[in-house]
């Protein structure tokens, strides 16, 4: 068995309530071994558990992990095709593994492009955990953050064309609730593995603050005890949120 992660944190610090990952290298790593492609996306689902056990074990309130945005659709066709069945094989196998442990699984993104039979797994995967209370666990699957604010804009404009909202009172919290993960804390902190340095229209709205971690592992050989030293740097930070450090320093006096 894996021993149990350790962080100590400092005075005044407390752990992210909530981590975004885009798991970046899966292809690179195949190549890197020789293999097929979809062998880098299967050896990822094991970084994939690690990552939500050191959450847990931890005490990380929400995961967010970027698993297929709205642009991955235009891969070969192949890759598409296995990506899609390994999504499958994934909510067979792991859900009841989630559900074991009290954690709340949600698809976010435009989830109609998927097939029928897709979509019946992923409602029935959220539905069976729905009432768990501990890590939320959120999966990005033909999900760009575009999308997001387009989606939420539009439901706002069907409010104003039917007569329930005036435009003059949008506001920018009012947008923000229809945005997803709109119920959950702001992600404090965003991790991109494979030593890319961009955010890949993954949750541009709601990583308005967040601190970012750029880690050169690549995704499958990323884990748990990865995820410490990228916490570590993130304790190491000051967050202002646009103050200055002397008023910080004032408020936490």
């Amino acid at each position: 068995m894996a021993e149990k992660l350790h962080l100590s944190l400092p005075e005044g610090k407390v752990v992210p309530r909530h981590i975004a990952i885009i798991m970046d290298g899966n292809n690179r790593w195949a190549k890197k071994h020789r293999r097929v492609s979809l062998s880098g996306h299967k050896a990822g689902v094991a970084s994939v558990r690690s990552v939500i056990e050191g959450c847990v074990e931890l005490g990380v309130e929400a995961l967010t992990l970027f698993a297929f945005s709205s642009e991955n659709w235009q891969r070969p066709a192949l890759e598409v095709k296995g990506l899609m069945e390994l999504f499958a094989w994934a909510l067979d196998r792991e859900v009841s593994k989630l559900h074991k442990h009290n954690i709340r699984l949600r698809i976010i993104g435009d989830k109609s492009r998927f097939s029928q039979s897709l979509q019946d797994k992923i409602a029935k995967a959220e539905a069976q955990t729905a009432g768990n209370t501990g890590l939320a666990l959120n999966i990005a699957a033909n999900y760009g953050g575009r999308w997001d604010i387009t989606q939420a804009c539009q439901q706002l404009a069907k409010a104003c064309a039917d007569g329930q909202l005036n435009p003059a009172d949008i506001t920018e919290t009012m947008l923000g609730e229809y945005i997803n993960l709109a119920d959950v804390p702001a992600p404090d902190l965003c991790i991109r593995t494979a030593g890319e340095q961009r955010v890949s229209n993954f949750l541009i709205w709601q990583m308005a603050y967040s601190e970012y971690y750029f880690s050169d592992l690549l995704w499958p050989d990323f884990d748990k005890y990865a995820l410490v030293h990228a916490i570590e740097s993130y304790l190491g930070r000051e967050r202002r949120f646009g103050k200055t450090s002397e008023q910080l320093e004032s408020e936490n006096a």
